[in-house]
Protein backbone atom coordinates (compact mmCIF):
# COMPACT_ATOMS: atom_id res chain seq x y z
CA UNK A 1 0.00 0.00 0.00
CA UNK A 2 1.11 3.12 -1.13
CA UNK A 3 1.80 6.51 1.37
CA UNK A 4 -0.91 8.25 -0.01
CA UNK A 5 -3.25 5.15 0.11
CA UNK A 6 -2.55 4.68 3.81
CA UNK A 7 -3.66 7.99 4.66
CA UNK A 8 -6.70 8.26 2.56
CA UNK A 9 -7.91 4.43 4.58
CA UNK A 10 -6.91 6.42 7.78
CA UNK A 11 -8.83 8.99 7.17
CA UNK A 12 -11.78 6.91 5.92
CA UNK A 13 -11.48 4.83 9.30
CA UNK A 14 -11.28 8.19 11.45
CA UNK A 15 -14.68 9.52 9.84
CA UNK A 16 -16.49 5.88 10.64
CA UNK A 17 -15.41 6.34 14.01
CA UNK A 18 -16.48 9.99 14.13
CA UNK A 19 -19.71 8.95 12.78
CA UNK A 20 -20.48 6.18 14.72
CA UNK A 21 -19.43 8.23 18.29
CA UNK A 22 -22.05 10.98 17.34
CA UNK A 23 -24.48 7.98 16.56
CA UNK A 24 -23.66 6.86 20.15
CA UNK A 25 -24.39 10.71 21.58
CA UNK A 26 -27.65 11.19 19.58
CA UNK A 27 -30.07 12.84 20.22
CA UNK A 28 -28.54 14.95 23.28
CA UNK A 29 -31.29 17.85 22.53
CA UNK A 30 -34.88 18.46 21.49
CA UNK A 31 -35.08 17.27 17.55
CA UNK A 32 -37.04 20.27 15.38
CA UNK A 33 -39.87 18.86 12.85
CA UNK A 34 -40.34 21.67 10.44
CA UNK A 35 -44.01 21.25 9.01
CA UNK A 36 -44.45 23.24 5.94
CA UNK A 37 -48.14 23.57 6.13
CA UNK A 38 -50.56 24.95 9.36
CA UNK A 39 -51.55 23.09 12.10
CA UNK A 40 -54.31 20.45 11.27
CA UNK A 41 -52.56 19.71 7.69
CA UNK A 42 -52.32 15.90 7.79
CA UNK A 43 -48.31 16.81 7.60
CA UNK A 44 -48.41 18.22 10.79
CA UNK A 45 -50.91 15.44 12.37
CA UNK A 46 -48.19 12.70 11.44
CA UNK A 47 -45.41 15.00 12.85
CA UNK A 48 -46.86 15.60 15.97
CA UNK A 49 -48.45 11.73 16.58
CA UNK A 50 -45.08 10.28 15.43
CA UNK A 51 -42.78 12.88 17.11
CA UNK A 52 -44.35 12.22 20.22
CA UNK A 53 -43.47 8.40 20.11
CA UNK A 54 -40.20 8.82 18.83
CA UNK A 55 -39.75 11.13 21.32
CA UNK A 56 -40.20 9.11 24.41
CA UNK A 57 -38.18 6.62 22.98
CA UNK A 58 -35.02 8.71 22.21
CA UNK A 59 -35.40 10.48 25.61
CA UNK A 60 -35.70 14.07 24.01
CA UNK A 61 -38.66 16.10 22.47
CA UNK A 62 -39.46 16.16 19.24
CA UNK A 63 -41.01 19.44 18.41
CA UNK A 64 -43.11 20.59 15.62
CA UNK A 65 -42.07 24.01 14.14
CA UNK A 66 -45.30 25.29 11.64
CA UNK A 67 -43.58 27.25 8.88
CA UNK A 68 -46.21 27.66 6.37
CA UNK A 69 -46.45 29.40 2.80
CA UNK A 70 -45.97 29.51 -0.91
CA UNK A 71 -47.36 25.98 -1.30
CA UNK A 72 -44.60 24.78 1.24
CA UNK A 73 -41.67 26.02 0.00
CA UNK A 74 -40.69 28.12 2.68
CA UNK A 75 -40.62 25.63 5.43
CA UNK A 76 -38.55 22.95 3.09
CA UNK A 77 -36.37 25.83 2.25
CA UNK A 78 -35.76 26.38 5.64
CA UNK A 79 -34.87 22.52 6.52
CA UNK A 80 -32.55 22.07 3.67
CA UNK A 81 -30.56 25.02 4.69
CA UNK A 82 -30.26 23.99 7.95
CA UNK A 83 -27.04 22.35 10.00
CA UNK A 84 -27.03 18.87 8.70
CA UNK A 85 -26.66 17.03 12.50
CA UNK A 86 -29.94 15.84 12.67
CA UNK A 87 -31.81 18.38 14.87
CA UNK A 88 -33.63 19.75 12.40
CA UNK A 89 -35.94 17.49 10.13
CA UNK A 90 -38.96 18.33 7.58
CA UNK A 91 -42.51 16.70 7.08
CA UNK A 92 -42.15 16.81 3.10
CA UNK A 93 -45.09 15.63 0.83
CA UNK A 94 -45.34 14.66 -2.98
CA UNK A 95 -47.04 18.09 -3.77
CA UNK A 96 -44.42 20.56 -2.22
CA UNK A 97 -41.47 17.85 -3.32
CA UNK A 98 -42.67 16.03 -6.31
CA UNK A 99 -45.10 18.44 -8.43
CA UNK A 100 -44.02 22.26 -7.08
CA UNK A 101 -40.52 22.03 -8.60
CA UNK A 102 -41.74 21.72 -11.85
CA UNK A 103 -44.66 24.35 -11.84
CA UNK A 104 -43.21 26.92 -9.53
CA UNK A 105 -40.52 29.28 -10.45
CA UNK A 106 -37.55 30.22 -8.32
CA UNK A 107 -38.01 27.14 -6.02
CA UNK A 108 -35.36 27.62 -3.28
CA UNK A 109 -33.96 23.65 -2.81
CA UNK A 110 -33.81 21.02 -5.00
CA UNK A 111 -35.85 18.42 -4.05
CA UNK A 112 -33.84 15.23 -4.71
CA UNK A 113 -30.52 16.71 -3.71
CA UNK A 114 -30.90 18.86 -1.00
CA UNK A 115 -32.53 16.49 1.12
CA UNK A 116 -31.76 13.23 3.12
CA UNK A 117 -34.93 10.84 3.06
CA UNK A 118 -35.19 9.12 6.35
CA UNK A 119 -39.13 7.40 6.42
CA UNK A 120 -41.80 7.60 4.27
CA UNK A 121 -44.60 7.53 6.89
CA UNK A 122 -47.82 7.74 5.22
CA UNK A 123 -49.40 7.76 1.51
CA UNK A 124 -53.11 8.35 0.56
CA UNK A 125 -54.85 8.36 -3.02
CA UNK A 126 -57.01 10.48 -5.06
CA UNK A 127 -60.72 9.82 -6.24
CA UNK A 128 -62.30 10.42 -9.26
CA UNK A 129 -65.86 12.30 -8.87
CA UNK A 130 -68.54 13.80 -10.55
CA UNK A 131 -71.65 15.69 -10.07
CA UNK A 132 -74.57 12.97 -9.77
CA UNK A 133 -76.39 14.84 -12.39
CA UNK A 134 -73.86 13.63 -15.16
CA UNK A 135 -74.82 10.57 -17.41
CA UNK A 136 -71.57 7.90 -16.54
CA UNK A 137 -71.90 5.74 -13.45
CA UNK A 138 -67.93 4.35 -13.72
CA UNK A 139 -64.95 4.98 -15.62
CA UNK A 140 -65.48 3.23 -18.46
CA UNK A 141 -68.34 5.09 -19.27
CA UNK A 142 -66.53 8.68 -18.51
CA UNK A 143 -63.81 7.54 -20.60
CA UNK A 144 -66.02 6.51 -23.51
CA UNK A 145 -68.32 9.96 -23.23
CA UNK A 146 -64.48 11.78 -22.77
CA UNK A 147 -63.16 10.24 -25.79
CA UNK A 148 -66.70 10.94 -27.88
CA UNK A 149 -67.11 14.55 -26.69
CA UNK A 150 -64.29 16.66 -26.94
CA UNK A 151 -63.67 19.78 -23.89
CA UNK A 152 -67.09 19.10 -23.24
CA UNK A 153 -66.39 17.78 -19.71
CA UNK A 154 -65.48 20.55 -17.05
CA UNK A 155 -63.15 19.62 -14.88
CA UNK A 156 -62.13 21.52 -11.49
CA UNK A 157 -59.02 21.67 -10.00
CA UNK A 158 -57.25 23.79 -7.17
CA UNK A 159 -55.00 25.65 -9.86
CA UNK A 160 -53.33 25.54 -12.63
CA UNK A 161 -50.02 23.28 -12.19
CA UNK A 162 -51.56 22.20 -8.76
CA UNK A 163 -51.12 18.81 -7.86
CA UNK A 164 -54.58 18.22 -8.51
CA UNK A 165 -54.26 19.64 -12.51
CA UNK A 166 -51.06 17.71 -12.56
CA UNK A 167 -52.76 14.20 -11.83
CA UNK A 168 -55.87 15.11 -14.35
CA UNK A 169 -53.28 15.66 -17.20
CA UNK A 170 -51.62 12.14 -15.93
CA UNK A 171 -54.78 10.97 -16.64
CA UNK A 172 -55.36 12.21 -19.62
CA UNK A 173 -52.19 11.66 -20.85
CA UNK A 174 -53.21 7.76 -20.65
CA UNK A 175 -56.57 7.97 -21.27
CA UNK A 176 -56.34 10.80 -25.11
CA UNK A 177 -58.96 12.98 -24.13
CA UNK A 178 -59.79 16.79 -24.50
CA UNK A 179 -61.42 18.25 -20.97
CA UNK A 180 -62.30 22.17 -20.13
CA UNK A 181 -60.00 23.23 -17.29
CA UNK A 182 -61.66 25.04 -14.75
CA UNK A 183 -58.94 25.96 -11.82
CA UNK A 184 -59.90 27.03 -8.49
CA UNK A 185 -58.18 28.93 -5.88
CA UNK A 186 -58.15 25.99 -3.53
CA UNK A 187 -59.57 22.51 -2.74
CA UNK A 188 -62.69 24.09 -0.79
CA UNK A 189 -63.74 26.12 -3.36
CA UNK A 190 -63.48 23.30 -6.51
CA UNK A 191 -65.69 21.28 -4.07
CA UNK A 192 -67.97 23.68 -3.83
CA UNK A 193 -68.72 24.43 -7.47
CA UNK A 194 -68.18 20.46 -8.12
CA UNK A 195 -71.10 19.77 -5.73
CA UNK A 196 -73.27 22.89 -6.92
CA UNK A 197 -73.11 21.03 -10.56
CA UNK A 198 -70.81 24.54 -11.76
CA UNK A 199 -68.10 21.77 -13.02
CA UNK A 200 -68.27 17.82 -13.91
CA UNK A 201 -65.70 15.96 -12.32
CA UNK A 202 -62.50 16.23 -10.62
CA UNK A 203 -59.92 15.03 -8.67
CA UNK A 204 -59.91 15.44 -4.81
CA UNK A 205 -58.37 13.87 -1.85
CA UNK A 206 -60.46 10.39 -0.80
CA UNK A 207 -60.34 11.11 2.43
CA UNK A 208 -61.51 14.46 2.17
CA UNK A 209 -64.67 13.82 -0.81
CA UNK A 210 -65.41 10.19 1.56
CA UNK A 211 -68.22 12.36 3.54
CA UNK A 212 -69.99 13.91 0.26
CA UNK A 213 -69.55 10.32 -1.68
CA UNK A 214 -71.07 8.97 1.22
CA UNK A 215 -74.33 11.41 1.24
CA UNK A 216 -74.78 11.20 -2.67
CA UNK A 217 -73.40 14.91 -3.35
CA UNK A 218 -70.67 13.64 -5.62
CA UNK A 219 -70.54 10.07 -6.90
CA UNK A 220 -67.31 8.29 -6.93
CA UNK A 221 -66.14 6.55 -10.09
CA UNK A 222 -62.82 5.28 -8.81
CA UNK A 223 -59.80 5.72 -6.64
CA UNK A 224 -56.84 6.48 -7.80
CA UNK A 225 -54.49 3.32 -5.90
CA UNK A 226 -53.02 0.45 -7.62
CA UNK A 227 -55.20 -1.84 -5.81
CA UNK A 228 -59.06 -1.64 -4.04
CA UNK A 229 -58.35 0.21 -0.89
CA UNK A 230 -58.59 -2.68 2.70
CA UNK A 231 -61.31 -0.47 4.01
CA UNK A 232 -63.32 0.01 1.22
CA UNK A 233 -63.04 -2.96 -0.75
CA UNK A 234 -66.53 -2.45 -2.78
CA UNK A 235 -65.15 0.95 -4.29
CA UNK A 236 -63.23 0.22 -7.66
CA UNK A 237 -59.82 1.57 -9.07
CA UNK A 238 -59.61 3.42 -11.57
CA UNK A 239 -56.73 1.19 -13.16
CA UNK A 240 -59.66 -2.06 -13.42
CA UNK A 241 -60.60 0.84 -16.61
CA UNK A 242 -56.86 2.45 -17.14
CA UNK A 243 -54.44 0.33 -16.60
CA UNK A 244 -51.59 1.00 -14.36
CA UNK A 245 -52.95 4.28 -13.25
CA UNK A 246 -52.46 6.13 -10.12
CA UNK A 247 -51.83 8.98 -8.47
CA UNK A 248 -51.53 10.17 -4.49
CA UNK A 249 -49.89 11.96 -2.25
CA UNK A 250 -46.73 10.52 0.08
CA UNK A 251 -45.83 11.90 3.25
CA UNK A 252 -42.09 11.29 4.57
CA UNK A 253 -39.18 12.71 6.78
CA UNK A 254 -36.88 14.53 5.30
CA UNK A 255 -33.15 15.87 6.79
CA UNK A 256 -30.92 18.29 5.31
CA UNK A 257 -28.69 16.29 2.85
CA UNK A 258 -25.37 15.60 4.26
CA UNK A 259 -26.58 14.40 7.64
CA UNK A 260 -24.36 11.37 9.11
CA UNK A 261 -26.13 8.05 7.47
CA UNK A 262 -26.16 7.13 11.05
CA UNK A 263 -28.24 9.83 12.38
CA UNK A 264 -30.44 8.92 9.36
CA UNK A 265 -30.63 4.72 10.10
CA UNK A 266 -32.02 6.15 13.89
CA UNK A 267 -34.55 8.50 13.22
CA UNK A 268 -35.90 5.40 10.47
CA UNK A 269 -35.63 2.89 12.87
CA UNK A 270 -37.63 5.48 15.42
CA UNK A 271 -40.58 6.38 12.92
CA UNK A 272 -40.34 2.63 11.82
CA UNK A 273 -40.90 1.57 15.43
CA UNK A 274 -43.56 4.17 15.91
CA UNK A 275 -45.70 3.42 13.20
CA UNK A 276 -45.90 -0.05 14.38
CA UNK A 277 -47.90 1.20 17.47
CA UNK A 278 -51.67 0.06 17.62
CA UNK A 279 -52.60 3.05 18.69
CA UNK A 280 -50.41 5.09 16.24
CA UNK A 281 -51.97 2.84 13.14
CA UNK A 282 -55.61 3.21 15.06
CA UNK A 283 -55.42 6.85 14.69
CA UNK A 284 -53.75 7.74 11.49
CA UNK A 285 -55.40 5.29 9.20
CA UNK A 286 -58.68 6.69 10.93
CA UNK A 287 -57.51 9.38 8.89
CA UNK A 288 -57.40 7.57 5.40
CA UNK A 289 -53.93 7.17 5.21
CA UNK A 290 -51.74 3.74 4.54
CA UNK A 291 -49.04 3.55 6.83
CA UNK A 292 -45.40 2.47 5.98
CA UNK A 293 -42.25 1.24 7.48
CA UNK A 294 -39.85 0.95 5.07
CA UNK A 295 -35.50 2.14 4.64
CA UNK A 296 -34.66 5.46 3.72
CA UNK A 297 -33.26 3.65 0.06
CA UNK A 298 -36.79 2.39 -0.71
CA UNK A 299 -38.14 6.07 0.42
CA UNK A 300 -35.97 7.78 -1.78
CA UNK A 301 -36.20 5.75 -4.43
CA UNK A 302 -40.25 7.15 -4.43
CA UNK A 303 -39.35 10.61 -4.30
CA UNK A 304 -37.24 10.31 -7.36
CA UNK A 305 -39.80 7.88 -9.19
CA UNK A 306 -42.35 10.68 -8.45
CA UNK A 307 -40.57 13.73 -9.04
CA UNK A 308 -39.94 11.90 -12.45
CA UNK A 309 -43.83 10.88 -13.19
CA UNK A 310 -45.17 14.30 -12.55
CA UNK A 311 -41.53 16.73 -14.13
CA UNK A 312 -42.62 14.21 -17.58
CA UNK A 313 -46.73 15.37 -17.21
CA UNK A 314 -45.23 19.42 -16.87
CA UNK A 315 -43.39 19.22 -19.98
CA UNK A 316 -45.75 16.99 -22.18
CA UNK A 317 -47.82 19.83 -21.43
CA UNK A 318 -45.56 22.66 -21.83
CA UNK A 319 -46.72 24.24 -18.75
CA UNK A 320 -44.65 26.85 -18.18
CA UNK A 321 -43.77 27.38 -14.14
CA UNK A 322 -45.69 30.68 -12.53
Amino acid sequence: MTYIARIVSMLVACACVTGTALAQKYPTKAIRIIVPQLPGDSCDTLARVLGQKMGEHLGQQLVVDNRPGASGTIGLAIAAQAPADGYTIACGQGGNMSVIPHTMKNVPFDALKDFAPIALVATNYLALVVHPATPFKNVAEFVKYLKANPGKVAFATNGEGAFLHMAMELFRSQVGFKYLHVPFKGVPQMGQELMAGRVDAAFSSFTGMYPFIASGRVRLLGIAKATRAPNYPDFPTIAETVPGFSSGGWFGFVAPAKVPKEIVAILNREANAAMKLPDVRAKLEALGLDLWTESPEYFGDLMKSEYDKYGKVARDIGLVPK
